[in-house]
């Protein structure tokens, strides 16, 4: 059984991902968790701290895909990166795909640059560069540390390109470019070898 916090956060997390979080009322959250909004606000404070949560709902899941599609995929880390771009082009081909949750919300709280739920986007982009350039270093790759950030920038800028065309071949394309990425850096570290 979930926890009347759980079904709060169960019911703003699916609201806040179809409709973003601004057009979202506490009214509505309330009701489609079979709640009184009284109820909501015992468990939290305000919407703020809902949206914080919701969040930070979504890091773990998040991370845990990304690690499935690397762990399955064949070849070498290249490979395996670019897999993660071809899942999330799959992902976007279905009619519920709205984007990343993170880009998102952080678009609508721009001006509010202090807002807790910023902190969470930012600490969940972070730690997916941790678990990438831990991952690539376990590779052999050179320059784990860089590789990370350029990998989160094509990543991040697919998603932003997709959602705004709704063509998912711009994340493929992606994939491709961080696949040349990791290559490069292995084959750095080849070279430096034999040197």
């Amino acid at each position: 059984m979930d926890s009347t916090r759980d079904k709060i956060i169960k019911a703003a997390s699916s609201l806040f991902y179809k409709q973003g979080i601004r057009s979202v009322s506490v009214d509505a959250i309330a009701e489609k968790a079979g709640l009184t909004k009284r109820s909501l606000y015992y468990h939290f404070k305000s919407k703020d701290d809902l949206i914080e949560a919701y969040l930070k709902g979504r890091d773990k899941p998040n991370l845990d895909t990304f690690e499935k599609w690397y762990e399955e995929a064949e070849g070498d880390a290249g490979q395996k990166v670019r897999a993660i771009f071809t899942n999330l082009a799959r992902s976007a081909r279905s009619p519920n795909w709205k984007g990343c949750g993170f880009l998102r919300t952080s678009a609508e709280l721009v001006t509010m640059p202090g807002h807790p739920a910023l902190k969470a986007a930012n600490q969940h982009k972070a730690g997916f560069e941790r678990w990438l350039g831990d991952r690539l270093a376990s590779a052999g790759a050179s320059h784990p540390k860089g590789l990370p950030q350029q990998i989160r920038l094509l990543l991040d800028g697919a998603f932003s390109v997709v959602l705004l065309n709704r063509d998912p071949t711009y994340m493929e394309i992606a994939g491709e470019a961080a696949q040349t990425l990791v290559k490069a850096s292995l084959n750095a570290v080849k070279v430096s070898v034999a040197d």
